[in-house]
Formats: structure tokens, C-alpha cells, sequence
């Protein structure tokens, strides 16, 4: 049996296609429990879419504050809708930058683990080849891999 890729462009590349409710799914309802950082005045954009937005967007590849909100920003408007955004109101670059830098990291750290957790269990496709999905934790890096002979 042949080693399986390491590259993740190359596993989602040849993933189902899966809508978004079937990609996020799970993830709002891991993150209700966080507290809201933000004074309950002025509130436009609800912290369970606004994370679950920029995690999106991470997995996507966008690693910037500036780099999520254009992500957020260039979504199709079925697509804000799916994760519960109004299609003509997005959150801007400054709420998602000021919302994230004031969430406690421990704790969103613990609920989206708990959330890619869930989801790191073998599912089978239609076509009958089996998907595995492993997850670490953003924060720690990989292992070094030992190379033969040294």
C-alpha cells in the first residue's frame, strides 16, 4: 500500500465536493458557549459567524487578519448566507482583527479543537474510498520526522 500524501492541497483536491453547512458543520453550535468579549452595544455581527467565518477562511488558506476579512468579503452570497451572514453585511478587517485579538485564546483554542475532533474520524464517501482526516493543534508544531541513516 502506497504512503498517503502529505500534502493537504493535494488530500482536499480529490475530497468530495461539500457544501458549507457539510464543511462547517458542527462548528457554530462548538463555539455558543464562548464568551462574547464585546460590550452588548453595537453589536452587528454575531461571534459564533464571525469565528466561524475566519476559521473557515484559515482553513481555506488565508492567514492574515486582512487576508480572512477579503476572504470574508469575496464569499458568494449563498455562501454568507450558509454561515449566517447577511449577503450585503459582512464583518470588516478592524471587527475581525479586534474580536479575535480579544477572545481569550485558551478558549477558542479548546472549542475549535473539540469541533476538528469530532471531525477527525474516518467517513467513508459514495465512491467507497476512505477519507482520514488528522487534525493537531494550531498552536504546536509537527514533530520532526527522523530521516533513515541519521
Amino acid at each position: 500500500m502506497p504512503a498517503l500524501p502529505s500534502s493537504l492541497v493535494w488530500s482536499l483536491s480529490r475530497a468530495p465536493a461539500l457544501t458549507v453547512p457539510e464543511t462547517a458543520g458542527g462548528l457554530p453550535e462548538a463555539l455558543v458557549g464562548l464568551p462574547d468579549p464585546r460590550a452588548r452595544r453595537g453589536v452587528r455581527h454575531r461571534l459564533t459567524v464571525v469565528v466561524t467565518a475566519a476559521v473557515c477562511s484559515v482553513i481555506a488558506g488565508y492567514r492574515s487578519y486582512a487576508a480572512i476579512a477579503e476572504w470574508v468579503a469575496d464569499v458568494p452570497a449563498a455562501t454568507a448566507l450558509a454561515l449566517g451572514m447577511a449577503a450585503g453585511r459582512r464583518p470588516s478587517e478592524a471587527m475581525i482583527r479586534r474580536l479575535l485579538q480579544a477572545m481569550d485564546p485558551q478558549l477558542l483554542t479548546a472549542a475549535i479543537s473539540v469541533w476538528l475532533a469530532g471531525r477527525a474520524t474516518a467517513t467513508t464517501s459514495t465512491a467507497g474510498r476512505v477519507i482520514v482526516s488528522t487534525t493537531r493543534p494550531c498552536a504546536a508544531p509537527a514533530p520532526p520526522t527522523p530521516r533513515p541513516g541519521t
